[in-house]
């Protein structure tokens, strides 16, 4: 009987699964096909899977790190004579992404893993589509504010946010080729920094565009009547352009095809991609045409040979009951929770801390000078240190590693938050900004990147996406904790000639959960240039096949001999 090809692929993602559809024997097909993705040549294919899986980043931090200039404009239009909004409020709409944040990573990484990866993948898309659309036409009325208002869509955008994190790391880690995994994973995170990039362009660009109306007015605190009406115009287009580059992406993630190694490790149907196949068309395929009686024969055999765990809640906690796999989650869960402590609670203030260092106010003389220095500002410090610091990580990652970037990462960021926190009344303007951007570029150079990289590689299959959710929303409650604890505490004593007395106390803060970092770090493992399989102890299913019927490969004790030979990637 011949084996039925299945849908699914576009030009960003192949459908490895028919390659291999010809041979029998569940464990060998798997084998084979593994290898290929792992060997595979690096080509214009990864650049295009990078791309389709990065845009969705580059949406994601347009969004979020579009907030510190949000509640800049938002101050000046809802708080007229004031031109500042409260800090409570400010506050309350940069913790509404990350609140949402957290729900989507645990709640889209459990459900990658329980009902496959390409149900789930462009879903989040579409719902921070949708937000951000919503977002950017909000208003205020008689029965609620626009701050309440502002938060609801901002939770939702989150959510859809959070999704793409253990989605987009996933996809890529398994489809990736071993050589280059670190390269790809990290190109798709470091679209984070063209996000920041182009969310400060478009920031100067409508400045630029009401450059009249804004001159209008000497400080934010008069910015009314025409004034008034052009930042809010300007907040809307800011907010509002985020949606265009995900809905360039929106197709290609709806027609990828199931992950290879979901396939077979999780629906374990080697005959058909996956149950939902048929609903995803290709342009050469067309809908699935699977002959259901291969594919029920091959299914029976599959459960029979394959020597994989099945995924279960009783299974995932006997995995993460072992002392060797808890201490890995907990490794990468604390690292990313000890980064965004500090990471989100400086990056979402940067127009703050902009301000309290005089960058942006120091010799203003209108409203549209103010926004506009505090624009440039924002590119300086993108530009300067959080753009080359993701591609260093992306050029070194395979060669240096992910264990040594990362704590090196953490140790330099201690010593640039102290010099900071403790220097801070005597480094001047331009000696703060020039460490505030070396903070930056290593903060991208180091754990911010790797933090990412390492869960969508380490565990298992049947419990990656969960297990990258669960480190991920580590990550988001510490950003939780560094903007709703920590970061407010830099007005602490504020008078109308200081309003951050407290800046350096904060900087020194974050300094001391850069420290913990380093020990959280010791707890990961080094994953450069080893497949997945090797990476969760589970390298060859076809050796532990084999052994069954060939008593040669057992050991003396019966066990299986697990052979990892060729397995390596640069064979």
């Amino acid at each position: 009987m011949d084996a039925s090809k299945t849908s699914g692929g576009n030009a960003a993602y192949h459908n490895f699964h028919n390659d291999f559809v010809h041979i029998q024997d569940p464990n060998e097909r798997r084998r084979l096909a593994l290898a290929e993705i792992d060997k595979a040549p690096f080509g214009w294919y990864h650049v295009r899977a990078v791309l389709v899986a990065g845009v969705g980043f580059f949406t994601d931090s347009y969004d979020i790190f579009a907030a510190s200039l949000l509640t800049t404009m938002l101050g000046i239009v809802y708080y007229p004579g004031v031109g500042k909004m409260p800090t409570s409020s400010d506050t309350a709409i940069k913790l509404a992404t990350s609140a949402g944040t957290v729900i989507g990573q645990f709640g889209f990484g459990a459900m990658a893993d329980i009902v496959g990866r390409k149900r789930m993948y462009g879903l989040e898309l579409m719902v921070i589509i949708f937000a951000t659309l919503a977002h950017a036409l909000a208003s205020s009325s008689p029965s609620m504010d626009i701050i309440g208002v502002i938060i609801f869509w901002r939770v939702l955008m989150g959510i859809g946010i959070g999704g793409d994190y253990p989605l987009s790391s996933i996809i890529t880690s398994e489809f990736a080729t071993t050589k280059w995994r670190g390269a790809m994973m990290g190109a798709v995170f470091a679209m984070q920094g063209l996000g920041q990039l182009c969310a400060a362009i478009v920031m100067i660009c409508v400045t630029v565009g009401f450059k009249e109306s804004l001159e209008s007015s000497s400080k934010l605190a008069n910015c009314t009547g025409v004034c008034a009406i052009a930042v809010d115009k300007m907040w809307r287009t800011l907010i509002g352009f985020g949606a265009v580059p995900g809905c360039i992406a929106l197709y290609y993630r709806l027609t990828i095809p199931e992950t290879p190694r979901y396939t077979f490790d999780v629906a374990k149907d080697v005959e058909k991609a996956d149950q939902d196949a048929k609903y995803y068309v290709s342009g050469k395929r067309g809908e699935a045409n699977v002959d259901e009686v291969a594919r029920i024969a091959a299914a029976k055999n599959a459960n029979e040979q394959m020597q994989i765990p099945a995924a279960s809640p009783r299974d995932f906690f006997r995995h993460y009951g072992k002392r060797k796999n808890a201490m890995l989650l907990a490794g990468t869960a604390l690292s990313w929770f000890f980064l965004d402590v500090a990471y989100y609670g400086l990056s979402l203030n940067n127009a703050t801390i902009l301000q309290a260092i005089g960058y942006s106010t120091s010799g203003a003389k209108s409203t549209y000078e103010i926004l506009y220095n505090t624009a440039i500002g924002n590119l300086i410090i993108v530009l300067a240190g959080a753009v080359p610091g993701y591609w260093v990580t992306v050029a070194t990652v395979d060669t240096i590693g992910r264990k040594p970037i990362q704590l090196g990462g953490f140790a330099i960021l201690t010593v640039l938050f102290i010099a900071m926190g403790f220097g801070y009344n005597r480094l001047g303007e331009n000696g703060l900004l020039a460490i505030y951007v070396l903070a930056q570029f290593f903060f991208n150079f180091g754990p911010n990147a790797t933090t990412f990289i390492v869960p969508g590689e380490c565990f298992p299959t049947r419990y990656r996406s969960t297990s990258h959710g669960i480190s991920a929303a580590s990550g988001k409650i510490g950003s939780i904790i560094g903007q709703g604890a920590i970061a407010p505490l830099r007005t602490r004593g504020a008078t109308a000639t200081n309003a951050n007395p407290w800046l350096n106390h904060v900087l020194e803060i974050f300094s001391l959960f850069m420290l913990l970092g380093c020990f959280s770090t010791l707890l990961i493992k080094e994953t450069k240039r080893k497949t997945l399989e090797e990476l969760c102890d589970e390298d060859d299913y076809a050796v532990g096949h084999a052994a069954y019927q060939d008593p040669g490969l057992r050991g003396e004790d019966g066990v299986i001999v697990e052979q990892k030979r060729g397995n390596t990637s640069d064979s």
